[in-house]
């Protein structure tokens, strides 16, 4: 079984939007159901688990429904934090699935994401027990105290960024939270499920996933995403051009 949890639980204040950032329209569209649709859509996902802020449930339940997205098998409260969120989402989906089922977390506002990415996920966990989405970085990266001055400057060829989709084993990654919450219940400095699972001592297994796979946090990140969604569009609708050429060519022969 292979499960998508995703968290939804921003409510837009680095947006400075009154609407949560997630429903935000792109191309007539919520960016929230922009993300889920990638998951709806892939042949090797079986469940959907969405956990947003238990007021916004109600909107979240008419999109899923308006749009279709029927893989979806519960909507749960999130929580204080993004961990706490992904952790409601972890119960809700071990109730009714079992331990050694692939899990998939992923952010409810980075929807361009790859169906070749998800399946990367799925074979990385089948091989190593985990896959954590990364790109390489291209630029020089710094590290520093205190902001101000640089402290040291690490080998880029041996930086990248952490992104999601994260994958685990549905019994694993729920352990670590439930052990992660005895010393750390806020889950402070924990920003991600690969940060939760390392401190907890277990191996990270890099994957390479696509550029452009952005979380929408900033009014910029927001813009940003309309220019690289226009482009994916024009990509898809020259790939089917394509297509039809060498299809017609085809026929003619």
């Amino acid at each position: 079984m292979n499960i998508a949890v995703i968290f939804a639980g921003g409510v837009g204040k680095r947006m400075g939007v009154s609407v949560p950032k997630q429903f935000l329209k792109v191309y007539g569209k919520p960016i929230l159901v922009h993300t889920l649709e990638k998951f709806q859509f892939h042949p090797e996902i079986d469940k959907i688990y969405v956990a947003c802020k238990e007021e916004l449930i109600p909107e979240c339940d008419k999109l899923i429904k308006t749009y279709g997205i029927n893989k979806v098998c519960k909507i749960v409260p999130g929580g204080q934090t993004g961990q706490d969120s992904i952790y409601n989402g972890l119960c809700a989906a071990l109730m009714e699935n079992s331990q050694d089922s692939i899990v998939l977390i992923h952010d409810g506002v980075r929807p361009i994401l790859s169906a070749l990415t998800i399946s990367k996920a799925i074979d990385g966990v089948k091989e190593y027990g985990s896959a954590i989405t990364c790109t390489k970085v291209f630029e020089t990266p710094v590290v520093s105290h205190d902001g101000y001055i640089v402290s040291s400057m690490p080998m880029r060829k041996e930086v990248y960024t952490a992104q999601a989709p994260q994958a685990f084993y549905l019994g694993e990654i729920f352990e670590a939270h439930q052990k992660t919450r005895i010393d750390n219940p806020k889950y402070e400095d924990i920003v991600d499920s690969c940060t939760l699972m390392f401190r907890q001592g277990k191996k990270m297994h890099i994957i390479e996933g696509n550029r452009g796979n952005m979380k929408v946090t900033t009014p910029e990140d927001y813009i940003d995403l309309l220019a690289r969604m226009s482009a994916e569009d024009q990509k898809q609708i020259f790939q089917l051009a394509k297509e039809d050429d060498e299809l017609s060519i085809e026929k003619k022969r």
